[in-house]
């Protein structure tokens, strides 16, 4: 049985017994990033004489294979990242796009994620989102990025480096109109931080602010109100 399980983003209290006892119980943990792992699984005093393997971005098709014939041969294996679900913006698809292919069993273990928290913090409707995972770094094809959503209602969840926060939502701005947004920093930890406005106004907050941390941003769909001003404008 492979279990794909949810870890904390942040706060080390948000994870299930669930998780705990499939981490307990696992012949071999694959993650992201093995000293990582390792803490979560020193603050709950989980002690494994089985393995704890590399599965990450740079090795995932190779160590895909080896997991995909250890569980073959009956082993149970968990999957975790470096924090939230594996295989969301995270190494994990094609994992179990192989268990998919080869018929082998797996389960979803659920637990903390950013992209529901980033959602209901950020106050902006949420009867339907779409997440789109990091935008590109080329800004042009960044504001092609935003641009697919600049006729849809739904909210858009996107995660982005402390480094390009301002330059990721100077292209939204550019791609979708001054909409309400919602910049969220360090979600679950001890300085979470959440600041609402419109783009236009989170630009200004954010130009020459140093940020630390992971970010999450959330971005308004199109509105009657946004639909009333991009009529106006033309």
């Amino acid at each position: 049985m492979l279990h794909i399980i949810a870890t904390p983003i942040g706060n080390l209290s948000d994870i299930s017994q669930r998780a705990l006892d499939a981490l307990r119980e696992a012949d071999i943990i694959a993650c992201e990033d093995t000293r990582r792992t390792r803490i979560l699984l020193n603050h709950y005093a989980i002690q494994t004489k089985h393995p704890i393997v590399s599965y990450r971005e740079q090795n995932e098709i190779h160590a895909g294979e080896k997991l995909a014939d250890q569980l073959a041969d009956g082993k149970h294996v968990a999957l975790c990242s470096d924090g939230g679900y594996p295989g969301v913006s995270d190494p994990g698809f094609r994992l179990i796009k192989l268990a998919i292919e080869r018929n082998l069993e797996f389960t979803v273990i659920p637990g903390a994620s950013a992209v529901p928290m980033a959602l209901l913090l950020s106050g902006l409707p949420s009867s339907s989102y779409t997440f789109k995972g990091f935008p590109p770094r080329k800004n042009g094809q960044r504001i092609r990025f935003f641009e697919m959503e600049k006729d849809l209602p739904h909210t858009i969840i996107v995660f982005e480096s402390p480094f390009r926060v301002t330059k990721t939502l100077i292209s939204a701005l550019e791609a979708l109109g001054d909409r309400q947004a919602a910049v969220c920093i360090e979600l679950t930890k001890k300085f979470e931080k959440i600041s609402r406005n419109s783009l236009s106004e989170l630009i200004s907050e954010f130009t020459d602010k140093k940020i630390k941390g992971e970010v999450s941003i959330a971005i308004s769909g199109v509105t009657r109100k946004t639909e009333k001003k991009a009529t106006l404008a033309k």
